[in-house]
């Protein structure tokens, strides 16, 4: 029997499924496998608790896995790729029995949502990006250049952003809920000690704070409430522009939209502005409301190695 290993490989967590031609048979998740914001070791252990742990829950050994597809960050640089292959083979040896393929997270998430055909997805989770593909095959992206200059949207920017909306309050004189919330998250007492965490190297646990501007949106916190919406608007602006680049090719109407990740999961506000600035500006698109899964993707690629 062949068995096949479908991995979506996140900044913060990493998703296993093992399944045979027809059955999934085991489900893992760990922590985060991101090489670019983890390092190598982080994503090893990563990965291989997930496959470990996915091949006890179904009785096998790594080794009779037949095929591997992992979408992950940065797959698209060789040497991000040639590093998680080498970890993956480390516990599945590649040969002619068994593939391994490794390619980006906007890959997978394509092809959960629409297959082989034409269609955009936006991903938000701990970094974001859009990613889209017309009837012809012609490609456009846009975001997902690093947390550091880009990741419009995402749980990062969303979480750094939170910090700076703290700051710019207490410039102005107002009060926000998000002070409180995230001295308490990150175990402080004072401002100075969150602008000292906020500027240290390497850079805090940003993401962190996306659930308590959560909470604090919940509890009508009007600029958690606008942090969110802002979200909303970049992710939309992202798609806009994939939209548009891929136009001369393929019209509008043509190029459904699909969402995923834990921002747009997580947050009513965020999907609702998104959703409400796409049908403005294309009026009649087809933004579809369920979220796509990319390990769904990742398994079908499996499959067909």
């Amino acid at each position: 029997m062949a068995y096949y290993l479908a991995i979506d490989g996140g900044g913060t967590k990493t998703r296993c499924v093992l399944a045979d031609e027809t059955t999934v048979l085991a489900k893992a998740m760990t922590g985060g496998c991101s090489v670019i914001r983890l390092g190598e070791q982080k994503a090893r252990e990563a990965l291989h608790a997930a496959i470990r742990q996915v091949c006890a829950a179904a009785k096998i050994s790594p080794h009779r896995v037949s095929a591997v597809c992992i979408g992950v960050t940065g797959a698209a640089r060789p040497e991000i790729a040639a590093k998680i292959r080498g970890i993956l083979a480390e516990l599945i040896s590649e040969s002619a029995r068994a593939k391994i393929e490794v390619v980006g997270d906007t890959v997978i998430a394509l092809e959960a949502a629409f297959g082989a055909g034409p269609g955009v997805v936006a991903i938000a989770g701990t970094g974001s990006i859009v990613y889209g593909r017309d009837a012809a095959g012609h490609t456009a992206r846009a975001g997902g250049w690093g947390f550091a200059v880009s990741d419009e949207g995402s749980g990062y920017w969303i979480g750094r952003r939170a910090v700076s909306a703290i700051l710019n309050s207490l410039d102005q004189g107002t009060e926000t809920a998000l002070t409180a919330m995230v001295l308490q998250a990150w175990k402080l007492n004072t401002i100075d000690e969150l602008v000292q965490q906020a500027n240290s190297t390497p850079p805090p646990d940003f993401p962190r704070l996306f659930p308590i501007v959560l909470r604090a949106a919940d509890e009508a916190d009007a600029i958690a409430r606008e942090l969110l919406a802002d979200a909303g608007t970049k992710l939309a602006d992202l798609v806009s522009t994939v939209v548009r680049r891929l136009a001369p090719h393929a019209p509008p109407d043509t190029l459904p939209v699909a969402t995923t990740g834990s921002v747009f999961r997580q947050s009513p506000v965020v999907h609702q502005v998104f959703y409400n600035l796409l049908q403005k500006s294309f009026p009649g698109i087809d933004v579809r409301k369920d979220l796509a899964d990319p390990v769904e993707g990742a398994l079908a690629r499996a499959r067909r190695l």
